[in-house]
């Protein structure tokens, strides 16, 4: 029975500092490459998740009115995507029977979205901007002892972490890591 848990905070020494050491990976080798990027997010992955968080939080601070009203925009439109394709038979019938009032919804939408695009825009970025900052680090950084006996115990499933429920959500087994 895997044990629930998350892994420690490393050492700023550890992920960035004097005892890391950085690479840049051979690209030729994809298997390779994508084997450090998997270990990498799960040992350093509450690092990752406060870098995370402060890159998110400081783009924040630089356009606050203008993430929230993206955030608010990006979660409102999928949130009517989702439940308009679960309630399609229902919007069906009324766009045959009101053609000029679905038009006028359409329209006033497509206007607002147009509106909040540059709100939207900095709220992808505040999100894009970290988890590309966390992909660099992870295809850099070269893996150490400590790492690969800790990756071990997850690839054997001894411990379940958020970042191994994230990266088995998006179908990356944890045989590829037992490289």
């Amino acid at each position: 029975m895997p044990v629930e848990g998350r892994a420690p905070l490393r050492s700023i020494d550890d992920f960035i500092g004097a005892e890391s050491r950085f690479e840049i990976p051979n690209i030729a080798n994809l298997d390779r490459w994508s084997n450090r990027v998997l270990n990498n997010l799960l040992y350093y992955q509450t690092n990752y998740f406060i870098v995370f968080a402060l890159v998110f939080i400081l783009v924040g601070m630089v356009n606050p009115t203008q993430i929230l009203v993206g955030m608010a925009a990006t979660v409102s439109t999928l949130e009517l995507l989702n439940y308009l394709s679960r309630h399609q038979a229902a919007f069906a019938g009324l766009r045959r029977r009101h053609p000029g009032i679905c038009m006028t919804i359409m329209l006033v939408g497509g206007y607002l979205i147009m509106s909040m695009i540059g709100s939207v825009m900095i709220f992808l970025f505040g999100i894009a901007l970290p988890i590309l900052l966390i992909f660099i680090h992870a295809s850099l950084r070269l893996r150490n002892l400590k790492s690969k006996i800790w990756n071990r115990g997850e690839s054997l499933g001894l411990i379940s972490t958020p970042m191994g429920i994230i990266l088995d959500h998006f179908g990356e087994t944890f045989e590829t890591l037992s490289n």
